[in-house]
């Protein structure tokens, strides 16, 4: 289990005080009065320059995320610990579900309001960076403060945009397909790892066929999935000023997925969606109405879906990869998340001391336990490996044994308009999947509509 882990300036205020004279008096009541006057000052300056220093030593912060409640609950946790250790620094918490984060997160970069700390995806790194949003961070790594002696450089590299580092991975992960083992055990259907998708189109069908349960996969939230499909053709989704595809036929094979499910019925009814919160962990069909038997996420949140399922209907959770004909292609490692320094930041200096702490301090990292990944300092991964519970533990063994064994590297970080691209993937998938077009259509239209966002970029 340890393979994978072992891979892996306050300022100071000073007080100047000049004295001034009084009226003409004898030498030797200048002299006293000067003196009375001088001890005076002193101390009001002294109790001054306390207060002032005292104030100085608070620092009040923003930190941002996007995730569930299993990692809000241990990363507030984990900011009142770091408090606690630095008397007079707190924090506001702004945690927020994926699709608000970043609706919220660029609203704030565009009126100059971004949080001291943002919690960066790997996909939009580029573009935060492009709109001089994020700090670089190489110089704090430099002078110590960010300490990166225990950290594989190649995991360093995946935060740097040109010779810059702009982000700290907080965990390593995987795509990862969640499904409620408790029910394909009753039907006697086993799921394998690497299926490929006619294996998987084959078993939704029979799961539907047995039990009536349906498949949902990743409805409007199909953003990475779709960029999965097409490494599995052999294909880089986004490029520099177009779609990395030569034509709609490799999109075609995306909505056709949905177009086939909604048919023959074993695909949810987009309806079921109307009072959800998408792209939230735990509001999917699986976990949240029982409708799906599966649910299309990374390995990182096999915690927060154990716990709902429990909580809820009541069922266990089994872990395998998205189905493709070519893992290798398709499947990959990335980082869980990013943790970057705003440009907003009005204390950028504590700001990457907190950075620091996230990546270094056992004591922070014995209170988020991996929840957001394999953690990339050696030192803490290992340390962490024993304390990890059996869900984190299986989350590290099929990181190990079944996504690093078969997969290639990620894809380079997305180009400026990506996110307007999305946002057109997410439209025509739902007009498919409510019968409105035809998965050719929409390929034609995504193709063309996305070559034509990317090219004004």
């Amino acid at each position: 289990m340890k393979k994978m882990f072992m891979m892996a300036a306050a300022g100071v205020l000073a007080v100047s005080l000049t004295a001034c004279g009084g009226n003409q008096k004898s030498a030797t009541e200048s002299v006293n009065a000067g003196a009375e006057k001088s001890e005076a000052q002193k101390t009001e300056a002294s109790q001054e320059k306390t207060e002032t220093e005292g104030k100085a030593e608070e620092k009040h912060m923003t930190m941002t995320w996007w995730g569930n409640q299993v990692r809000n609950e241990r990363t507030e946790a984990a900011l009142d610990l770091y408090s606690e250790e630095n008397p007079g620094v707190t924090f506001d918490s702004q945690p927020a579900e994926w699709n608000d984060y970043w609706v919220k997160l660029n609203t704030a970069a565009g009126s100059g309001e971004l949080p001291d700390l943002v919690q960066m995806d790997y996909k939009y790194l580029a573009q935060f960076v492009d709109s001089n949003s994020l700090v670089d961070l190489t110089p704090y790594m430099d002078d110590g403060t960010i300490d990166t002696s225990n950290i594989n450089p190649s995991t360093l590299d995946q935060g740097k945009i040109g010779d810059k580092i702009y982000a700290v991975s907080l965990g390593l992960n995987a795509p990862a397909m969640f499904y409620n083992k408790t029910l394909t055990d009753q039907l006697g259907i086993e799921i394998k790892d690497n299926m490929s998708m006619d294996e998987f189109i084959s078993i939704c069908k029979e799961i539907y066929e047995k039990s009536g349960v349906q498949t949902t996969i990743a409805y409007n939230d199909g953003e990475n999935f779709i960029e999965y499909m097409m490494r599995d053709q052999g294909y880089v989704l986004f490029e520099n000023g177009k779609l990395g595809v030569p034509g709609p036929e490799p999109l075609e094979k995306f909505f056709a997925l949905y177009e086939q499910g909604v048919k023959e019925g074993w695909h949810v009814s987009p309806d079921i969606y109307a009072e959800r919160t998408l792209g939230s962990v735990e509001q999917q069909p699986m976990v949240y109405g029982g409708e799906a038997w599966c649910q299309f996420n990374y390995s990182n949140q096999l915690t927060a879906v154990e716990r709902t399922a429990k909580e809820g209907i009541g069922f266990e959770v089994g872990i395998t990869t998205w189905p493709a004909d070519h893992p290798e292609k398709a499947n990959y490692l990335k980082p869980s998340q990013f943790i970057s320094l705003s440009v907003d930041s009005k204390n950028p200096e504590e700001a990457a001391k907190v950075i620091n702490y996230f990546t270094n301090s056992q004591g922070c990292n014995d209170i988020l336990l991996a929840e957001r990944g394999v953690p990339i300092s050696s030192v803490v991964a290992a340390d962490t490996a024993e304390k990890l519970d059996d869900v984190n533990k299986r989350i590290v063994n099929y990181i190990n044994d079944v996504v690093t064994p078969s997969c290639s590297k990620i894809n380079p970080p997305s180009p400026d308009g990506t996110s307007e691209v999305l946002k057109v993937i997410d439209q025509l998938e739902e007009k498919v999947c409510y019968g409105e077009m035809t998965a050719a259509e929409a390929a034609k239209q995504l193709f063309e509509e996305g070559n034509k966002i990317l090219g004004s970029k």
